[in-house]
């Protein structure tokens, strides 16, 4: 049975402390590094039709996020290990309003596991169009273990909209079987995802306040 994240800080917490490993441990479970783009023109639309309208949950950045990444919306490279993905969406206000040109900061490990942590390899920022949505393809990442803790497959994202907080929180798929281990997986995180023409096709939209 998955723990509660408040559960999996505290045992995280006990070991950094045990480890001291205090610096790290605050990286970790503080995801506050800022976005440095200048967000363009845009703002909140007229109430969309369907929205769910809980804000969207935060969980941890991790040690692996890089600023300035490039503006682009396709991260995956013909080299490039993993299944191809697809994530589209929106951005939206708790009243369900979309948010044009909200920046999305995305970034994951390829299909073996491995994150480039020296370049700009499967990472990249776009902002919405004018009706709040995004679209990004990358590949599906690949389970590893890092500080003895096997993570689930997952995408990280960094969202944020003119006059919005900042939200860092992570993407799931559907059916993984370390999902019910790995302490930072919520339902409300995880894709709705099909199978379409020689890629994986993912849905998610982001409510931010």
């Amino acid at each position: 049975m998955a723990i509660s994240r408040r559960k999996a800080i505290g045992l995280v917490a006990g070991a950094g402390v045990v480890l001291g490993t205090g610096a790290w441990l605050n990286h970790e479970l503080n995801p506050r590094t800022p976005l440095p783009y200048e967000l363009p023109p845009g703002g909140a639309l007229p109430v969309t039709s369907e929205c769910d309208d809980d804000p969207t949950p935060t969980v941890t950045e991790g040690p692996f996020y890089t600023p300035n990444t490039p503006q682009r919306t396709v991260l995956r490279e013909r080299d490039t290990a993993g299944m191809p993905l697809v994530i589209e969406g929106r951005v939206l206000t708790p009243d369900c309003r979309p948010l044009a040109g909200a920046v999305l900061d995305f970034w994951s490990c390829d299909g073996n596991g491995i994150y480039d942590n020296e370049g700009f390899r499967l990472r990249g920022h776009q902002f919405t169009d004018r009706t709040g949505a995004f679209r990004v393809e990358t590949v599906k990442p690949r389970d590893y273990e890092q500080y003895g803790i096997h993570r689930t497959p997952h995408v990280h994202v960094k969202v944020q909209g003119r006059g919005t907080r900042m939200l860092t929180t992570q993407l799931f798929f559907p059916n993984e079987p370390l999902n019910q281990r790995d302490w930072f997986v919520e339902e409300s995180l995880i894709m709705n995802v099909t199978k379409g023409s020689g890629a994986l096709m993912a849905r998610f939209d982001f409510v931010i306040l």
